[in-house]
């Protein structure tokens, strides 16, 4: 089994807590995620301490309440799935104790770390409806993406945002790379991808590949699965029949989403090219 595909567990932690990849796990130093399922027959909430830290809790599914020190945001999310909307989000800083309850009958959510060695930024909640969605690639390239807690909107380390692939689509691409620190060209980025699929039956397609094949994996992923890209190229892909969805965590050293394609590739971006 690859040791970039994380599965979620078959019985979830008593909080809810579906999946988790942290620093140690992943072998890496930045990034860490979370999957966690609130309600239902499971628990109505789950308590995390921020440490020193900072997180984005990014609501998958349903409603839930968000309570700090910070203050209490209540109803926030609301869409059934995460296909139908823009993503609430909510951030909190280092040195924070966080409660997140379900606000109905069921909610799942993501929360999304990285270090914040500097203090983080100000608690804030991040509206879905001040998210510019953006469509990326023409043809069977063409993706929905939502960003979340990117480069406009501010934080110490952490770079957050969904990714919407329709069946048949790619993403992702032309495979593409930040694990180099020369900014503005390229910057050095862990990064996890939590799949969703639609019908949930369904699976995707991710490779992850270096220039030298040192590391070169093509994966298969199931509903709610997590791949970690530690380096090199990397690239999705939606099977005819299945919509994929992608919420992406990402940090390093430099906060800042600047990619190399890969040149084998990279011509793909045209339209219309002149010569392959």
């Amino acid at each position: 089994m690859s040791e970039l595909l994380v599965h979620p567990s078959r019985d979830p932690e008593p909080d809810g807590t579906l999946l988790r990849v942290t620093p140690e796990s992943a072998g890496w130093r930045h990034v860490g995620f979370e999957a966690v399922a609130l309600g239902g027959a499971g628990a109505a909430r789950a308590e995390r301490d921020t440490g020193d830290r900072e997180l984005c809790v990014v609501v998958v599914s349903g409603a839930v309440h968000v309570r700090s020190p910070h203050g209490e945001w209540r109803d926030l999310g609301g869409r059934p799935d995460p296909w139908s909307g823009r993503p609430d989000a909510a951030y909190l800083p280092p040195a924070t104790h966080v409660t997140v309850e379900a606000a109905g009958d069921e909610a799942e959510v993501g929360f999304c770390w990285a270090p914040a060695p500097g203090g983080g930024a100000a608690a804030r909640v991040l509206p879905g409806d001040e998210i510019d969605v953006e469509t990326r690639g023409h043809g069977a390239l063409e993706r929905t993406i939502h960003p979340i807690l990117m480069g406009d909107r501010a934080a110490e380390s952490l770079l957050v945002c969904e990714v919407l692939t329709p069946p048949g689509h790619w993403s992702s691409y032309p495979p593409h790379k930040h694990d180099r620190d020369d900014p503005p060209h390229e910057t050095c980025l862990e990064e996890t991808y939590y799949h969703r699929v639609a019908p949930a039956r369904g699976f995707g397609l991710q490779r992850v590949y270096t220039d030298d094949r040192t590391l070169d994996e093509s994966l298969a992923f199931g509903d709610r699965d997590c791949v970690l890209v530690p380096r090199g190229y990397h690239t999705v892909s939606a099977p005819p029949g299945y919509d994929v969805y992608y919420l992406n965590v990402m940090a390093g050293p430099t906060r800042a989403w600047a990619v190399a394609n890969d040149p084998d590739h990279a011509w793909t971006l045209d339209p219309q090219p002149a010569s392959r």
